[in-house]
Order: C-alpha cells, then sequence, then structure tokens
C-alpha cells in the first residue's frame, strides 16, 4: 500500500499559521508565516504564569488559546490557519481552538 502526500496547510502573510503540538504533559502553539520562515507569536503551559496553577489540562489549553490570541491581536493579526498536524481536533486541541476564538480571531 503507497502512502499519499498529505496537503500542507501553509500561512501567508494576511492569513498565519497556527501550530499546534500537544505532550503528555503540555500544549504548545506558534503562529507562523510560512512566506518568511518566521514564528511571529508562541504560546504553551509550560510557560512561568502557569506554573502553579491547580487547573485541568483541558483549562490549560484554552487559557494558553486565549494568551495566544491576546499576543497576536497586539500584533494585528485577525485572520488565521489552523493546523491541528497529527492531532484529531477533539480534546485539548479544540479546549485551544475555542480559547484562540475568544480572543477574537478568525479561522
Amino acid at each position: 500500500m503507497r502512502k499519499e502526500k498529505s496537503k500542507k496547510i501553509f500561512g501567508k502573510s494576511e492569513r498565519p499559521r497556527i501550530s499546534v503540538f500537544r505532550s503528555n504533559k503540555g500544549i504548545y502553539a506558534q503562529i507562523i508565516n510560512d512566506e518568511t520562515g518566521r514564528t511571529l507569536v508562541s504560546s504553551s503551559s509550560r510557560e512561568k504564569i502557569f506554573h502553579h496553577s491547580k487547573k485541568t489540562k483541558m483549562e490549560l489549553s484554552s487559557e494558553v488559546g486565549k494568551l495566544l490570541g491576546g499576543r497576536a491581536v497586539k500584533l494585528k493579526i485577525k485572520k488565521l490557519v489552523f493546523d491541528r498536524g497529527r492531532y484529531l481536533y477533539h480534546g485539548r486541541v479544540k479546549s485551544l481552538a475555542e480559547g484562540i476564538r475568544k480572543s477574537g480571531l478568525k479561522f
């Protein structure tokens, strides 16, 4: 059985890409402009402001999304492309996306 090439989601300067990485301990997200190959904004659950919080992983994911969205709004980014990678749009990834949407960004 041949493995088919998967489509790659590509972020441009007018619509950058949100890349998500989820590990067992944390969740990480960054906004990338693929035309220049630069990371514009990033956020993760391993940041200092989340160290002593007694929240669940789902609640932390939503908070990371809100933080990332707030940072993106400061850079005047309004529209994005969501790249969930190999992860299903479920659980912590969905919670992260909803947190980003709560900050006013559209994708």
